[in-house]
């Protein structure tokens, strides 16, 4: 729920809640609908909240930010190399 919030938060998203985002929708293009715009804002966010800063974008880097529950393991482990 963490990480929804962030998202929520930090792209100042005034129309969904937390609770509304599914862990398995796709955040970009359909389903939540985000842009590139807003894959740079929450990188900006991801970097400022858990000390993670992602140096290039990557097919590898794209596929954590496919959804919510990629997104948190991409944390989990980079939480874990540090």
């Amino acid at each position: 729920m963490d990480i929804k919030r962030l998202i929520v938060d930090a792209l100042k998203l005034e129309d969904i809640s937390a609770e509304d985002i599914d862990s398995n929708e796709p955040l970009f293009g359909q389903g939540l609908g985000l842009d590139s715009i807003d894959a740079l804002e929450l990188g900006v966010a991801i970097r400022q909240r858990y000390g993670i800063r992602i140096e290039s974008v990557s097919d590898e880097v794209k596929a954590h930010f496919a959804n919510v529950r990629s997104l948190a393991r991409f944390i989990a482990a980079q939480q874990g190399n540090q």
